[in-house]
């Protein structure tokens, strides 16, 4: 374990500005208390009744009424750095993390940006080019073609590396704008439904042609990187369920490796962030079919599913961020690295799986959070709190550790039925679901496991969650007298905050 911090400021940052919202700005102002560190937080008019603001030593609020003008607002964002005398920023995951430009505002304005560098920013931004970096440095890759001119040029494409395929925006991210294609007739819907979401999400309508694997599982390795050339890898995460390419479940270690190929896959993790002279923490991803790895993209930011890695190494990823900007050298033993134990994480999400995962903001009418052993929750929400339309459907992340696999499945099911969220639909249910479907029991899953099973598992959402609501709502939710008891937060709407 590292030696107590004992509220050891770590060099010369005083405040650290959050730039960033919800349960990612919490976590980072949790860590910045630990060590001695103030934070500034910043936030919209649609978060006044929010949570995470008030956790923060000084709070601003970021006037403006669509997105661009707040938490995408890069001036707004430096000139409240500077004015707080704030030696860095965090920029969480979203928004402004993986935005070389922003990168390059705080180098001119003598702000620290907690991440990798600009160039190293443009390199892995551009989807296209950062396999090019890789197949170059001996990291295999799917094969792929980048902007196809013309149908004679795509139907050669198909030819040479068939179907299934799947068309992706060159600069996308999170899932955004991907199709798989397994038939000619869907190809150019795909194409234009890739350029629209590039240019609107992106600004850019560039995109590129990969095979898709339709058995694969998604692995991937969090590594960190130091100024001194330094690159440690902390284990691999299995992020194989998910919902229209973006990820629902996560666990560390993976169920599909031995300690063969998880050997092999933190090789191929260091010598990516080698590649492109990564530096800070930052996750290197790959499809896993058959035995063999392919690279598929880095993320240059703090992952959403960080906390599976933390669980099992005990290290504060957020922590050692903050050092490694600070330019201290990474002083972590290997046996830290190699993973204690099991985690996994569920993200709790504002959708309704029946509707395809439809987005479902509103107010959370009753809220109760599990606890005990090996139990972690992320969120920045309570009862009373209105979801807003206007962002990520996250609510937490529901997060457990047990000493393997089975008892790690068995603490989640444990979690996720003390676990009530009223008043909104949500995600509950089907995780509660998953959690007891076989193959996912038996880390038999792929990537496909959602498409293949989601009948299957609202079927036995409908069979359990009448008895299973009926029993959270009277013993937890009332007490002899009808009077709501579970958790929540007082918000006070006089908290003083300042405004820009």
């Amino acid at each position: 374990m590292h030696e107590p911090e004992k509220g050891k400021r770590i060099m010369s940052f005083e405040k650290i500005l959050i730039a960033n919202r919800g349960e990612i700005a919490i976590r980072v102002m949790r860590t910045c208390r630990e060590i001695g560190i103030k934070s500034v937080a910043v936030f919209s008019t649609e978060d006044r009744k929010s949570l995470f603001y008030r956790l923060a030593n000084e709070s601003y609020l970021l006037k403006g009424t669509e997105i661009q003008d707040t938490y995408l607002n890069i001036e707004k964002m430096i000139y409240i750095a500077k004015k707080t005398g704030c030696g860095a920023i965090h920029p969480g995951y979203g928004f402004l993390s993986e935005n070389p430009t922003f990168v390059d505002a705080c180098e001119s304005a003598g702000v620290k940006f907690i991440g990798p560098k600009s160039a190293t920013m443009k390199k892995v931004g551009d989807k296209a080019r950062i396999k090019k970096i890789m197949e170059a440095a001996g990291i295999p890759v799917l094969p792929s073609f980048e902007n196809p001119d013309d149908t004679e040029e795509l139907a050669d494409i198909v030819r040479r590396i068939g179907f299934p395929l799947i068309i992706k925006p060159t600069f996308g991210g999170g899932g955004k704008g991907m199709k798989i294609v397994y038939s000619e007739p869907e190809l150019v819907p795909a194409i234009q439904f890739a350029q629209n979401m590039g240019r609107t999400a992106f600004g850019n309508p560039a995109f590129y042609v990969e095979k898709y694997l339709e058995n694969s599982r998604h692995i991937e390795v969090q590594i960190l990187a130091d100024g001194q050339g330094q690159i440690v890898d902390l284990g691999e995460r299995d992020c194989s369920i998910q919902r229209r390419h973006q990820k629902l479940i996560e666990e560390s270690p993976s169920p599909a490796l031995n300690r063969e190929l998880r050997r092999q896959v933190a090789d191929l993790a260091r010598r990516a962030a080698q590649a492109v002279e990564y530096e800070n923490a930052g996750t290197i991803e790959f499809l896993f079919e058959d035995g063999k790895f392919y690279f598929l993209e880095v993320n240059a930011r703090i992952q959403v599913e960080h906390p599976v890695t933390e669980l099992v190494t005990g290290i504060d990823l957020i922590k050692e961020q903050i050092k490694i900007a600070a330019g201290e050298p990474i002083k972590i033993s290997k046996k830290r690295t190699v993973p204690n134990g099991w985690a996994i994480e569920c993200r709790i999400n504002a959708e309704d799986p029946e509707s395809n995962f439809m987005p479902s903001p509103g107010q959370i009418t009753g809220y109760r959070s599990p606890g005990g052993i090996g139990v972690r929750v992320d969120s920045g929400v309570f009862m009373g709190f209105s979801i807003p339309p206007q962002y990520d459907s996250l609510i937490s992340k529901l997060t457990v550790w047990g000493r393997n696999r089975n008892e790690a499945t068995a603490r989640m099911r444990r979690a996720l039925d003390e676990y009530v969220i009223l008043g909104i639909k949500n995600t509950l249910p089907l995780y509660r679901a998953i959690f007891r479907e076989k193959e996912f029991l038996k880390g038999k899953h792929a990537t496909s496991y959602i498409d293949k099973h989601l009948q299957g598992l609202l079927q036995d959402v409908e069979q359990h969650t009448n008895k299973f609501q009926e029993r959270m709502l009277t013993s937890i939710f009332h007490n002899d007298r009808g009077m709501p008891v579970c958790d929540a937060y007082l918000v006070n709407e006089e908290f003083p905050v300042f405004y820009t």
